[in-house]
């Protein structure tokens, strides 16, 4: 009693009381991996805008950074991005930079020679940095996967999928970041023999174990996860010939379910939602699992039946992966479609342009959950805060974040596209082009 009779009389300590608790209430997380912790694709940030500034978004800094599709990460402080800069031909020099979350300073970077023939849109790597503790993965489009220390960048292992096991670069390039399961790095590496998937001590780089051939098929640009279902942990590698599960600690096969993926495209990462297990690709379209609730197994429920990517019955994506919102699935198919599906059957709700503003071959966004809503970040360069229901898309706020400045490799309204997946950490986005990487508030006012 005397304690709170204290603090009544000392008003500045209440005061500081209050802000503690307040501040306490709010929640803030990093983004250390692509999609988010998980890569679930949900941001569960407290404290931020419910619409954008008329004037757009205040950006805390700008960094000039090389080419590339991959996204950032943020972990403790730091921002972790790669990129590419041509100096002959086909080759050019890869690297890592480490910037200071707050400033966007460069606090270390550390650079390789790639070769990127045979590689089309050799605009720069594609796989996100994968941030675990004191250390971080990167992995280049030519197959280069090497470990870092965060704070110094001082390399601490390298290995080379090609050279190391006799890869062959797919023909969108090494795309799939590293995930990490205790101390093992699981990645997609396309080696032979039997070494689609590969799993590295995290300290050493020494190979752990090796699964799948890679003889009719390489490993594809798929995006590893780690889900939990029929009493065990699963890794679940979408590759162009079948979604395989596979045990973590040992490599040994559960199960698989056969899926001819046209063209090794594979881009979009695989979403669970219970007991469904649900995949999407640009020409052979989705493709709905039930897994299994007593053991690792699991039976194909319903497939698209169309290999077109005009004439699409269901949703056919091309990079953005799709969501799974109570009894329905929405995510953006092969000309820019936003399209709500019913996830026990595959039957098309309803679709809409309004998200990406244009019909044209490889038009996409990504998609990330927030509370009772989705960010959207179109391929025009725009950040949309919408709600997704049965009833329709509905459009909250939109603002212009970052310039597209890739070649698309077709015909698009602006020129360029934007084809990076941004990071959602501590209540700001983090977003890349081919010559900037930035940082916007999203924070509440």
């Amino acid at each position: 009693m005397q304690t709170i009779i204290a603090m009544l009389k000392a008003p500045f300590a209440w005061a500081a009381v209050l802000l503690t608790v307040g501040t306490a209430a709010l929640h803030a997380d990093d983004w250390p991996e692509f999609r988010g912790r998980g890569r679930q694709g949900v941001w569960n940030e407290t404290g931020i805008l419910e619409t954008f500034p008329e004037d757009g978004l205040a950006v805390r800094w700008r960094t000039p950074i090389h080419h590339g599709y991959s996204g950032p990460s943020v972990a403790d402080g730091r921002v972790f991005v790669t990129d590419f800069e041509r100096t002959r031909g086909m080759v050019g020099i890869e690297r890592i930079l480490c910037l200071d979350e707050a400033t966007g300073e460069i606090l270390w970077t550390q650079s390789w020679e790639a070769n990127y023939a045979g590689v089309s849109w050799d605009e720069g790597p594609r796989a996100t940095p994968t941030v675990d503790g004191d250390q971080v993965y990167a992995v280049g489009a030519s197959g280069i996967l090497t470990a870092l220390r965060v704070d110094t960048g001082e390399v601490l292992w390298r290995t080379s999928y090609v050279e190391d096991y006799g890869a062959d670069i797919p023909q969108w390039g090494f795309a799939s970041a590293p995930v990490v399961d205790g101390n093992r790095v699981i990645t997609l590496v396309g080696g032979q023999p039997d070494a689609k998937v590969m799993a590295f001590d995290r300290t050493t780089g020494a190979e752990v174990w090796r699964a799948l051939s890679s003889v009719e098929a390489g490993a594809g640009v798929g995006q590893p996860i780690i889900i939990e279902a029929g009493g065990v942990r699963q890794l679940i590698i979408w590759h162009p010939l079948a979604l395989s599960s596979l045990d973590p600690e040992t490599g040994e096969v559960y199960w698989e379910q056969p899926f001819d993926v046209g063209y090794d495209m594979t881009v979009t990462t695989p979403v669970q939602r219970g007991s469904d297990l649900f995949v999407t690709t640009f020409y052979d379209g989705p493709m709905m699992l039930e897994l299994d609730n007593d053991q690792p197994a699991a039976a194909l429920r319903w497939r698209g039946s169309s290999n077109s990517e005009i004439l699409t019955d269901g949703l056919h994506a091309v990079i953005g992966t799709p969501i799974i919102q109570g009894d329905y699935i929405y995510g953006f198919g092969s000309y820019g479609q936003l399209r709500c599906l019913v996830a026990a059957t595959g039957e098309r709700v309803w679709e809409t342009q309004e998200a990406t503003g244009e019909r044209a071959r490889w038009t996409s966004a990504f998609m990330v959950r927030h509370e009772d809503r989705v960010f959207i970040n179109n391929d025009h360069g725009d950040l949309i805060i919408a709600r997704l229901s049965p009833a329709g898309y509905e459009e909250i706020s939109r603002t212009s974040l970052i310039a597209p400045t890739s070649r698309p490799g077709n015909r698009r309204q602006l020129t360029y596209v934007n084809w990076s997946h941004p990071a959602y950490a501590n209540r700001h986005i983090y977003a890349r082009n081919d010559e900037e990487i930035i940082s916007a508030s999203l924070a509440a006012p």
